[in-house]
This record gives C-alpha cells, sequence and structure tokens, in this order.
C-alpha cells in the first residue's frame, strides 16, 4: 500500500481518535527530506563558501574541512556515516563508500547538483562552492580520488539540462 492514510473515529460530532499511517518508503523519504532540511538550517548561519585552490582562496585541505561538515550535516543522515549506504526501509540509498562511478567528476556533480532516483536536487540548496566542497571530502575520504572538484567543476559540469530519467522533482 503506498500513500498515507489518515484514520479516525467519531463519537456523535467529536473526534476521538486518529491515526496517521504511512509506508516504509514514505517514511525513509520523509525522514531524508528533515534531515536535508535541517541541515540547510545549520548551514545557513555558516560564512559563505569560496572557490578553492585559486590564489588567496581556501586550499583543498581547508575545502575537505569544510566538505566534512557538509557531509556530516546533510549527507550521512540518509548515505550513513560510514558512506555505506541505507540498510531496511533505506536500502536504495547507495553507497558513497568505494564507488566507482565517483571517479568522474561530471558524474558526482550532476547527480549532487539535479538529484537521482530519491536523492533531492541541491541546485539552489546549496553554492556551487558548497557541492565542491562535498564532493571533495567525499571522493577523496570514503574513496581514492585526491583531484579536488572545485566550484569552477561545478559551474561547468552542471549547466546541461536534466535527464528525464533523472529528475526526481517535475514531470515531464
Amino acid at each position: 500500500m503506498s500513500g498515507a492514510i489518515l484514520q479516525y473515529y467519531k463519537k456523535g460530532r467529536k473526534l476521538t481518535k486518529f491515526r496517521l499511517h504511512f509506508s516504509p518508503r514514505m517514511v525513509a523519504g520523509i525522514s531524508c527530506m528533515m534531515a536535508v532540511a535541517a541541515g540547510l538550517g545549520a548551514l545557513t548561519s555558516a560564512a559563505p563558501s569560496r572557490a578553492q585552490d585559486a590564489p588567496g582562496n581556501k586550499t583543498s585541505v581547508e575545502a575537505a574541512g569544510e566538505g566534512k561538515d557538509l557531509y556530516e550535516q546533510i549527507c550521512q543522515a540518509c548515505h550513513m556515516p560510514d558512506a555505506k549506504g541505507g540498510a531496511g526501509a533505506g536500502t536504495g540509498v547507495p553507497a558513497l563508500a568505494g564507488n566507482a562511478k565517483l571517479a568522474d567528476k561530471g558524474f558526482a556533480v550532476t547527480t549532487v547538483y539535479n538529484g537521482r532516483g530519491g536523492m533531492p536536487r541541491f541546485a539552489g540548496m546549496l553554492t556551487d562552492a558548497q557541492i565542491a566542497a562535498v564532493l571533495t571530502y567525499v571522493r577523496g575520504h570514503f574513496n581514492t580520488y585526491p583531484d579536488p572538484v572545485t566550484e569552477a567543476d561545478v559551474k561547468a559540469l552542471a549547466g546541461g539540462p536534466i535527464a528525464k530519467s533523472d529528475c526526481n522533482t517535475c514531470v515531464h
């Protein structure tokens, strides 16, 4: 059964009990979106990010530290602290640790920017610099891809149209 079901019982004209039932898939989705919203609320008080690896700006090590904070505040709610993906009701959440697809910066950037499957799109929620920082952290910490993702990479790689099969926020 999918969807939410509201059951209520009346005695006369008075509502006496009610129950709201959600499918396991809806619970997982709601939990993930609440974690994302909480993480984004915590990020609004952070100082604005700048492109890494440019003269006078953050180094990739500093960007990875910011990326760690972003991962812990947003991503790990679904992808887990060890980045090994979901279990139980969250079995559809892929592992980021040891993920060969993340070797391709373009795949990583477009996935975070546009969303994929049950993952929301973060374009407009995170800055290009924040997307670059979290991807640099995930690719370097949970994988062996040491080259950082820069803000320029995000701008260059994320500008394309959303593939219909990857769009989870609209109907084509």
